[in-house]
């Protein structure tokens, strides 16, 4: 292993973690692409793990910038001890993340071994453009009903969680996109959407990681630490930057953007892998 090449890959993967985990263009996907051109040098369980532990940083961020909202316990002592709007937020992120949660206990693995591939990423990242860009034309003519987390409603809350159950099987899809999307669709505003999946990815990526580093161990290198580390606190770093950027763009302006982004990226993708690659 070349120490420091290696960390340096683990810090521009943070970096795309950071950036991508947040925009609805598929952070795994995104990653998958670029390990593909720029392998690094590690066990490929250990890179499994990787992919998905950095993602924890990310998290962080979130935990972070929403730390008022996300605690359900108030600090003043003159206001009520429990939080019970944030502890009903709460329910129905564990309402959203049931379907997801199956799925991913049941056969995980599998989607994994089969389906995490150039060819399924390219295709959902077009796919999923396509979709937003219908969604946008569509909301031209349509208010939105709901405007803020607090109004959407367990039974939106199980919408959306099905439209992540899309991104848990298909990578490409994007975790933030299928939900954002779904939310859209079921006439819930951007801003809402957006922070309602920012708190939903807690409880999911939380989980997700603790799994992976289960199944992967803590019998750790310290260069396999080195390497970790700087995977997360580069997707930490980003995060704090790319959420704000986020939540002030989506107040005036769409996602169209990220459509046609997404349709370009899955084109010349399929383009190279499938036509290219064995040319060069």
């Amino acid at each position: 292993m070349n120490g420091m090449l290696v960390i340096i890959q683990a810090v521009i993967l943070g970096i795309i973690e950071g950036i991508t985990e947040w925009l609805p263009v598929s952070s795994t996907g995104h990653m998958i692409l670029f390990d593909a051109f720029f392998p690094m040098d590690v066990s490929e369980g250990f890179m499994e793990m990787f992919l998905v532990v950095i993602q924890l940083g990310a998290i962080v961020a979130v935990v972070i910038t929403y730390w008022g909202r996300l605690w359900p316990f108030s600090s003043d002592r003159e206001k009520n001890f429990i939080k019970k709007d944030v502890w009903v937020m709460w329910f129905k992120v564990v309402v959203a993340c049931i379907p997801a949660v199956i799925v991913e206990l049941l056969w995980g693995d599998v989607i994994e071994e089969r389906l995490y591939n150039y060819k399924v990423v390219s295709v959902m990242l077009i796919l999923f453009g396509v979709f937003f860009l219908v969604s946008e034309y569509r909301n031209k003519t349509r208010q939105p009903k709901v405007f803020s987390v607090d109004d959407i409603s367990y039974k939106a809350a199980f919408i959306i969680g099905c439209f992540q159950l899309i991104a848990a099987v298909f990578p490409g899809t994007s975790r933030s996109g299928a939900t954002i999307l779904g939310a859209l669709i079921i006439g819930i505003s951007r801003t809402a959407a957006a922070e309602f999946t920012f708190f939903l990815a807690v409880p999911v990526m939380f989980g997700a990681s603790f799994i992976k580093l289960i199944k992967f161990g803590f019998d750790f290198t310290q260069s396999e630490i080195a390497v970790l580390a700087a995977g997360t606190l580069a997707a930490f770093v980003v995060s704090m930057v790319v959420i704000r950027l986020l939540m002030g763009y989506i107040k005036k302006h769409d996602f169209t953007v990220f459509g046609y982004y997404r349709i370009m990226l899955g084109t010349v993708v399929l383009l190279y892998f499938g036509l290219l690659a064995d040319v060069l």
